[in-house]
Order: structure tokens, then sequence, then C-alpha cells
């Protein structure tokens, strides 16, 4: 019997080699050529995403705004921006047992009432989804299940039932029989996105994909999967809390990095209304090394507590340790530090941390980090009921930051009083008053104004 003809296809891009190397020629990634069988050429069973390849004049196509699919889960439609488009592929991804297929099951058997949907399970038996379904305490009698991995014959039932919304899980667990090589491939994982994606866009119907993730947090499979589908959110969560963070990186139908909150209970995954008061700390009294900031998550603005813990260094090399935030910029915002406003901190080891494991990447939190540094040298608490946010400038300048008004009424929403901000986040009026809705604002244009008005109220 002859030998099957074997290649070396790119995990990231998808591209093929006749020879394994270590850097592949199409992405210049290292490390992703991995052996798979060489696939046949042959016909494809599966019509074309459009019937005619003729031109068409974008003016006279008609456009319907259609009401999107509401899944009844707030926190889910609000990182969806607003719901499920007709026709849109969203593609989930996530830690094993962070909650994927128990939001999905929440969320389907919610819109069973109201549409039909089909719930495609490659992982599970209908036992264990029944199992699951009891235990949430969700009413399920109205909700399909398939349990199949084979592309072909969920074709059919798709194509038959014509489903409103159908959920695949897995994406890397479907094999189709047109391919040789296995599933979870980098082929057979393009090629059943690829079909399912046509499904979708001439059937009309809402498609959500569940997709595993691999150790560095990245979706598995070729990284085009993700250029593919219109929608792509991103589980998050330490498996030490009960709260989950599902984020969209990519949303063609929405704003991008919104951010939906839940927490996980014993009946399933509960949207949380408030988040920010997950991420301040309840102290009995103001304690050092503690400042609030307001950021911008999509078109939510959250009150994080940043901490930071100045002590003496033990050893030659101070260590810059920070928890949510990027350890680089914290160095830089030393030097700052010490350039523009005379404080040295070069024998302390610094410590930052944001409260609730949320990870911050806006430079909205640099005034905030500084602030808290210099309360934990000085060892005396900020005061009571303050905010800050803005950017800082290698210059020493206080830049602004998106959204600024957004930010303040947060604020004001949840009884703080005063806020440290950009001048040009400030609120203009004619009276020269800078306080609105009850807070007063002390607004700054450089680093050393902004940590002399801190050690005013010290």
């Amino acid at each position: 019997m002859a030998k099957a003809k074997t290649v070396f296809s790119c995990s990231e891009c998808g591209g093929q080699t006749l020879k394994w190397q270590g850097q592949c020629p199409h992405c210049n990634s290292w490390n992703t050529l991995l052996e798979t069988v060489a696939e046949r050429a042959g016909s494809s069973q599966f019509h074309a995403l459009v019937e005619s390849s003729k031109l068409t004049r974008l003016g006279e196509v008609e456009t319907n705004e259609a009401p999107r699919l509401i899944t009844g889960i707030g926190e889910l439609d609000r990182a969806l921006g607003g719901g499920l488009v007709r026709g849109a592929v969203v593609l989930i991804g996530g830690d094993p047992g962070i909650g994927k297929s128990t939001l999905l099951l929440q969320a389907l058997t919610l819109m069973s009432e109201s549409c039909k949907v089909v719930y495609v399970s490659g992982e599970e038996s209908a036992q264990q989804i029944a199992l699951r379904s009891q235990r949430l305490k969700v009413n399920s009698d109205k909700l399909d299940f398939l349990a199949e991995i084979q592309l072909e014959r969920i074709f059919n039932v798709l194509n038959s039932e014509k489903p409103d919304v159908a959920v695949i899980d897995s994406i890397q667990t479907l094999y189709s029989e047109s391919l040789q090589s296995a599933p979870g491939s980098v082929a057979q994982v393009r090629e059943c996105a690829a079909q399912l994606t046509r499904f979708a866009k001439t059937g009309n119907s809402a498609l959500l994909l569940v997709g595993h993730v691999t150790k560095e947090g990245a979706i598995a499979g070729p990284r085009v999967l993700e250029h593919m589908v219109d929608a792509v959110l991103y589980f998050e969560g330490d498996k030490h809390s009960s709260f989950r963070l599902i984020r969209a990186i990519k949303n063609r139908f929405g704003a991008v990095n919104e951010l939906g909150v839940f927490a996980m209970t014993d009946h399933g995954l509960r949207g949380v209304s408030n988040p920010s008061a997950l991420f301040l700390s309840h102290h009995e009294r103001n304690v050092p090394g503690a400042c609030v900031m307001v950021t911008q998550e999509g078109s939510r603005p959250l009150l994080v507590e940043l901490q930071a813990l100045v002590d003496t260094a033990h050893g030659p090399n101070p260590r810059r340790l920070t928890v949510g935030l990027e350890q680089n910029r914290l160095a830089m915002l030393l030097a700052v530090l010490h350039r523009h406003a005379g404080v040295a901190v070069f024998d302390q080891d610094v410590f930052v941390n944001a409260v609730g494991g949320v990870k911050i990447d806006e430079p909205a939190a640099d005034l905030p980090v500084l602030l808290a540094i210099m309360s934990s040298l000085k060892g005396q608490p900020l005061p009571e009921k303050m905010v800050a946010f803005g950017e800082v400038g290698l210059a020493g300048e206080v830049r602004p930051v998106q959204r600024g008004q957004e930010r303040l009424k947060e604020a004001a929403k949840l009884g703080f009083k005063l806020a440290i901000v950009p001048s040009a986040n400030a609120p203009r009026r004619k009276s020269g008053d800078q306080s609105v809705q009850g807070i007063e604002i002390v607004a700054v244009d450089r680093v050393d104004a902004a940590i002399e008005r801190a050690r005013e109220n010290l």
C-alpha cells in the first residue's frame, strides 16, 4: 500500500510547505508547522455564497435594518452590540471550564421561547446536556439538540430545519468527509468554518461557534478563523474567582472592546448590573496606596481601584511588578515621576495591582498609578471619595483621554466627590466653577501639579 503524502501546515496562517522548517515561510511564525495528510483535489458539494457573478451597484442595493435577536441575557447582548444579527457568525473562545457552554445553553433556552434554535454538540451527549439544563433549572422543552461531528450530516439537519440561531460546540470537533485529515487539524477547522459561514450568510441564520484556546490564550487553529467570522468574543476570568468577563475584540455589527460581566452561581451565569462594585475594595478607613480610577471598556465606564505598595528594596535590583497593568509602562512612569516631580524610588520595590482581576490596557491609568505610588511612599491615604484618570507623557504632561465626561458622570453616580483629571477633560463652564453634579474637579496639565494637589490633601 502506497504511503499517504504529507505536507506541513502552519497553525497560524494555514500555509503549507513540503518539508518541515523552523519558521513558516508565509507568516514568519516560529515552530508552527505541523505535519498533516495532503488533501486530494475534488469538487465541493456545497453551493457557493452567491448564485450569480454579476456586478451590482451599491447604491441600488436595498438595505433593511432588521431587528436583532435578543438573547435574553443583558450582558451578552451588550458584548454583541445589542443582540445577534441574522446571518452573522460569532466565535466564542475561552479557557476550558470557564462557562462557554453554560452561557450558550442559558441563552438558547431563553431564545427558544420566541424563535427556532438548534444546539449542535460534538463534545457532550444529549444526556449530559439534559443534566446540565436540570442543574441550571432552565426550561429546555423547546430546545432542539443534535450530537454530531460530521459536517455533512449537520448540514442536512440545518438545511431541513432552517433555524434562526444555531450553536456549534465546538468547531475543533467537526470534520468533513471531503478531507482526509483528523478533526481539529488546520485544514478541517478552516474548511468546516468556511462552509458553516456560507450556510449562515445564505440561510440568514445567526451562527455561534465555540472555539478551543491554546495555552497562550489564543483560539486554537489557523488565525484565518478569526478573520472569517463577524464577531470574536473572549471569556476571561480567574479560576479562583466566581466572576467572568466576556470581551468583544472584533464586531462588525457593534463596538469593539465591549465588556460583559457575569457571576458564576449554582444556577449558571448571572449578569452583574453594577460591575464597578466588583473592582472597588471596601475598606473600613482610608488606606495608603489606593487610588480609584475610571476606565472605559467599550461604551461602559468602570471604576477600578488601583493599589500600590512601595517598600525598601532588600537587594541590589529593586523589583517592579504589576498585576493587571503593563509592567514596562510602570518603569516609564517611575522615570517620569523622578525627572519631573523630583520623587526618586530607585531604592524601593514597587508593586501595583488592579483589584478584582481586571486587565487595564489603556493609558488613562497612568495618573492614578502615580498618585497611588505617592500615597504609599508617604504612608498617607488619598482623600476619601476621590477618582483620577489621565495619560502621562515622557515630557511630564498630563494628556486627555477619550470620553472624559462619561467617566465623570459614572463617578458622580457612585457618590465620588473629588476628581483629578487632565485640563482638556474638565467641563467647560463660563462661570469658572468646575463643579459638576456634586464633584469638585481639579484640572491639571503637568505631573508635578497633580502630585502637588494630591499632597495638599494628604
